[in-house]
């Protein structure tokens, strides 16, 4: 498997170079289609189970994976060159509130099994178009920088050294099941995020082993800001040292609300920019309300404007959407990647970048 990776991942490097990449959408919204209850979560393993399990969408990958396989296989079939695991939650952090910890590694190794067996399945068929797995690690539904008490804001419900934990062995489980890069995704709290690279790096120092790393943060509201305060640009700054082969932003806004923070990462990100909004703000039901050709014409004009390299859709985008988005970018020139001078550029809430002198002040000074 080491070789064909690493043959995957030179590939990668490759495709990205030549052509836009899509990814692929919504695995929440698809799920929802099919209508499943509480029994349907459970399966015959889980029938006992001392917690309600509905909604713990990446159990399906134990207890209805032909479900999970199909929707792969629907993104792909629509265009996607880029399946990411069903494993938004998959940690214990997460896990813990279905009382499933003590299946989370088996979670996350099936997970990247799957989506590497659709993926190769539809890569031999077409050799000439490659289908990659991201190994997904989510945001967990804590915050460590962030109080969830408002009356003591000292307090923290989770830490760093838990975080990393917990990323570490979600990680070393992706790998085992085959992913290609793992996708550090809807990065809420950049201290979450930070927790997760260092887990992502020591794994792949115990394991010997170096894959790809993508970020993807998520500015949660018109703001322009992530949960913690900070703008795309100070985000950029505080996690550019993990040398991301890919940068972007998914998930709480539209592709119309995204698109000045996108812009905003394309002018000071020198790797690549990915982008997979949601299908348009929520509607006052929890649903999404947009329509493919409306998503695929903003991301189409982002790509015509050279502001991306990877794109494809989070809530509510379905391969539809990915359909539809696939044929607004295919051959639309990716992003340059831009060469930026070497600068002191540091992160709090708000980006400091220490000023360049031009080379005649340079010059002058001397």
């Amino acid at each position: 498997m080491s070789g064909d990776r690493n043959l995957r991942i030179a590939t990668l490097k490759q495709s990205l170079a030549e052509r836009i990449l899509v990814i692929d959408g919504g695995m929440g919204t698809m799920i929802q289609t099919y209508g499943l209850g509480e029994q349907d979560f459970r399966g015959a393993r889980f029938a006992g189970h001392n917690h309600d399990l509905r909604g713990n969408g990446d159990l399906l990958s134990l207890t209805q994976p032909q479900i999970i396989g199909e929707i792969h296989s629907q993104y792909l079939e629509a265009g996607a060159d880029i399946l990411l695991t069903n494993t938004f939650s998959g940690t214990v952090v997460a896990q813990a509130d279905y009382g499933l910890t003590d299946i989370v590694t088996e979670l996350n190794f099936e997970s990247a099994r799957l989506a590497r067996k659709i993926a190769d399945e539809f890569t031999a068929r077409t050799p000439e178009k490659m289908r990659w797995v991201a190994g997904a690690l989510g945001p967990t539904n804590r915050t460590a920088s962030i109080s969830p008490n408002v009356n003591d804001p000292g307090f923290r419900n989770i830490h760093f050294d838990e975080l990393r934990q917990a990323y570490g062995q979600a990680t070393a489980a992706l790998m085992d099941g085959g992913a290609d890069f793992i996708l550090i995704e809807t990065v809420f709290d950049t201290l979450n995020c930070k927790a997760a690279i260092f887990a992502v790096e020591e794994t792949f120092d115990a394991k010997g082993v170096r894959l790809p790393i993508m970020i993807s943060g998520t500015i949660t509201d018109l703001s322009g800001r992530t949960l913690t305060g900070q703008t795309p640009e100070a985000f950029w700054y505080s996690v550019r040292h993990a040398e991301p082969f890919a940068v972007g932003l998914n998930c709480a806004l539209g592709a119309e609300q995204m698109r000045p923070h996108i812009a905003e990462l394309a002018r000071v990100a020198d790797t690549a920019v990915s982008a997979y909004p949601n299908a348009g703000l929520p509607n006052g039901f929890g649903g999404y309300d947009e329509t493919p050709e409306t998503t695929a014409a903003h991301v189409g004009e982002w790509a015509r404007s050279g502001l991306i390299n990877l794109a494809g859709g989070c809530c509510g985008t379905t391969p539809a959407h990915i359909r539809a988005i696939a044929q607004a970018v295919a051959g639309v020139p990716p992003r340059k990647i831009p060469e930026r001078r070497r600068t002191l550029r540091l992160s709090g809430l708000e980006p400091f970048v220490f000023p360049i002198a031009s080379d005649a002040q340079t010059e002058a000074a001397i």
